[in-house]
């Protein structure tokens, strides 16, 4: 997924199989490309080997993910970008930077970031990114209604804050409510439970992400068809574009 700024600024968020199809958009490559990574399991970070810009000495990347209290993001990253897994060590990327990621606030070219811990196995963060008066949540992995009794109390709740009156809501969407009940705990989120995050947050729109692979076209259509949501629901694809 990228987001393009007002001047063409470029952020890149996740870098999952999807992002080798911005290897032929990304021609030519601006000098600089930010990749903000909400956690480092496999479907987020198996995209990087196959990314263009990361092989370009010209181009500046940097890789933001979440800080761990066992190691350092190069550390970890170096655990997926070196053999057995991969045949090119991020070592070898002289330009390549990764950047630990606590929760607060930072700046990249036009856009005011925001970064707060949420509720998914590990180390794990969403973002909330602004340009002027426009926002954007991303949080495609997580489960604020772990614990039970969702919707709680906005203090109680992983991701109010980061999220609230967000312009814009990407949110995990994977499970059916009868699903969700033997996978509690595996940090995702059913359909019903991101509906009523994003209407408690005050969302002007739903985005609907991190789909189940189990879930064909039909069955994804099937769990759209959403009566009384209290805001806008956009199914996510492939190939989507919106303007902020």
């Amino acid at each position: 997924m990228e987001v393009i700024g007002a001047d063409g600024s470029l952020l890149v968020l996740d870098a999952g199989s999807g992002l080798a199809r911005l290897n032929s958009v990304l021609n030519p490559c601006p000098p600089r490309v930010d990749v903000l990574l909400t956690h480092l399991h496999m479907d987020h970070v198996q995209g990087l080997g196959f990314f263009q810009p990361l092989f370009d000495p010209e181009v500046e990347v940097n890789l933001w993910g979440p800080v761990s209290s066992t190691m350092n993001l190069t550390e970890r990253l170096a655990r997926y970008l070196s053999p057995p897994l991969f045949p090119v060590r991020l070592r070898d990327l002289p330009s390549v930077h990764p950047i630990d990621v606590r929760p607060g606030n930072f700046t990249i070219g036009p856009f005011d970031i925001t970064a707060d811990l949420v509720i998914h196995p590990g180390p794990t963060v969403g973002y909330r990114i602004q340009e002027g008066s426009r926002s954007l949540a991303y949080l495609p992995d997580h489960e604020p209604a772990l614990g039970g009794n969702f919707p709680r109390e906005p203090e109680w709740t992983s991701g109010y804050d980061l999220c609230r009156n967000v312009d814009v809501l990407i949110h995990d969407f994977q499970y059916t409510p009868d699903e969700y009940v033997s996978r509690q705990g595996w940090g995702h989120s059913s359909m019903p439970q991101a509906v009523a995050f994003a209407g408690q947050v005050g969302a002007g729109s739903l985005v609907t992400f991190h789909h189940d692979p189990d879930h064909d076209d039909a069955t994804l259509d099937r769990l759209h068809e959403i009566d009384q949501a209290p805001l806008p629901v956009i199914p996510g694809r492939a190939g989507l574009i919106l303007e902020v």
